[in-house]
């Protein structure tokens, strides 16, 4: 399994995206439910649509994958996703995606990928790949952990998946209105020795 992980959109290795796929299709599950708190949905479908434009115009096909409809339908979701060369996950709140991806069962999909070492790329920015790590805490200064679009019954999910051994403060002194939050995270981090790494926005890690 290979990793593309962004502070913000594709950031700045875009060919090494573009040459650590070229053994496959190229087909994309492009999922955004870290914005399923979003109540302004014009502006949530603006945004997706830019980040879906962005990966079409570098040879991919995508199609928008919503955990919801797989809410308790794990095997559903694996079989699904096997479609597939690459998952997409985009930014928003990393809580809330916890949340869909426990509901849905891929969390656990994901890690046995990893485990099997499956050939398929995890690529993402922001919420979807501060959700790699260890924890969640310290990204709490920057989202909102009491958001539970789902519903209430729901506990907040303070685990990340532990596929990486860090987690990642993304957006770290960059222009982005998070910039000052992630500082906090980042001394929370240190202060409670969660192992990070900080990417400034434009910046990837490549895990082949």
């Amino acid at each position: 399994m290979k990793f593309y992980l962004s502070s913000s959109k594709i950031g700045n290795e875009e060919q090494k995206l573009i040459d650590i796929t070229k053994n496959g299709n190229k087909k994309v599950a492009y999922i955004n439910n870290a914005l399923d708190f979003a109540t302004d949905l014009e502006r949530k479908n603006k945004s997706d649509s830019m980040d879906i434009s962005e990966l079409q115009r570098i040879g991919f096909t995508v199609d928008i994958l919503d955990l919801k409809k797989f809410f308790h339908n794990q095997e559903g979701l694996k079989e699904k996703l096997h479609e597939y060369d690459v998952l997409w996950v985009r930014g928003g709140n990393t809580f809330v995606l916890a949340q869909a991806m426990r509901l849905s069962g891929f969390d656990e999909i994901v890690k046995n990928f990893h485990k099997d070492n499956r050939d398929i790329l995890y690529g993402g920015y922001s919420a979807g790949v501060c959700i790699l790590g260890p924890t969640l805490k310290g990204i709490h200064l920057a989202d909102d952990p009491s958001q539970k679009p789902f519903g209430e019954e729901y506990q907040t999910i303070w685990d990340g998946l532990h596929i990486l051994e860090y987690a990642i403060a993304p957006h770290y002194k960059s222009d982005h209105p998070e910039s000052e939050d992630i500082d906090k995270s980042i001394e929370y981090m240190i202060d409670n020795k969660i192992p990070f790494k900080a990417l400034k926005d434009g910046e990837v890690i490549i895990i082949e």
